[in-house]
């Protein structure tokens, strides 16, 4: 029986995302103004023609798998590289450290979007803060560092869009916020998970130092729909 994380976009928007998914049996997408995020329950030509209809031509479209896949006519391959996804094993959470930390709500949204322009964290729109979770810690009125959940293939939970902002680095920040969502999954029941690049430093160091163990090597594709 497959994993439900060797698929994590399907299963996440079959179970604990489905209130955002858009699709039905063989494909699914979220809202564009939440993700470029897409699920597939195979990976066949039907699969894809009802992903290509459901696709805004010229605009992304992501898919994370456990192995290469053979893209149909119609797509174009704009990204291919290997994604580290990492589990957290344990039963108890790290310490948090800090408890500045703060929920962010609808108002913060202009800041959140800023700070992610800044740092890449990866993909975030103006209603990315859908997915849930989401706390920051302020510096002087400004949103110096966040991060929230994302997908929740059930029964996981995604740890996503740890960022901070380039003066603020070195404070142990992203190391609060993790640990802080670590122990908030732990408690609902869930176990915490995350992607990374093999090269994001210090990024991956900090989440194997937190107890993250790498789980698999899966692929990310980003695609761009093709007119017919």
């Amino acid at each position: 029986m497959e994993h439900p994380l060797d698929n994590p976009i399907w299963n996440a928007l079959i179970t604990g995302n489905q209130p955002l998914a858009i699709g039905g049996e063989l494909a699914r997408v979220l809202p564009r103004d939440v993700g470029a995020f897409a699920g597939l329950a195979e990976y066949s030509p039907r699969a894809f023609a009802r992903l290509h209809e459901l696709s805004p031509a010229g605009a992304p479209t992501i898919l994370f798998t456990a192995e290469p896949i053979t893209l149909p006519p119609g797509w174009q391959q704009r990204l291919h590289r290997e994604l580290l996804q990492l589990v957290y094993p344990h039963a108890e959470a790290p310490v948090v450290e800090s408890s500045h930390l703060v929920a962010l709500q609808e108002e913060h949204i202009p800041a959140m979007l800023a700070l992610t322009a800044l740092t890449s964290p990866g993909p975030f729109l103006a209603r990315t803060i859908a997915f849930g979770d989401y706390y920051g810690i302020f510096r002087d009125g400004q949103l110096v560092a966040m991060t929230g959940q994302r997908l929740q293939p059930s029964p996981y939970t995604e740890i996503s869009a740890v960022c901070t902002h380039p003066a603020y680095l070195g404070h142990g920040y992203a190391n609060q916020l993790v640990r802080h969502q670590i122990g908030r999954i732990l408690a609902a029941g869930h176990t915490p998970f995350l992607h990374v690049y093999e090269d994001n430093l210090p990024a991956y160091p900090l989440y194997q130092k937190l107890g993250f163990q790498l789980r698999k090597r899966l692929r990310v594709y980003v695609l761009e729909k093709q007119a017919p």
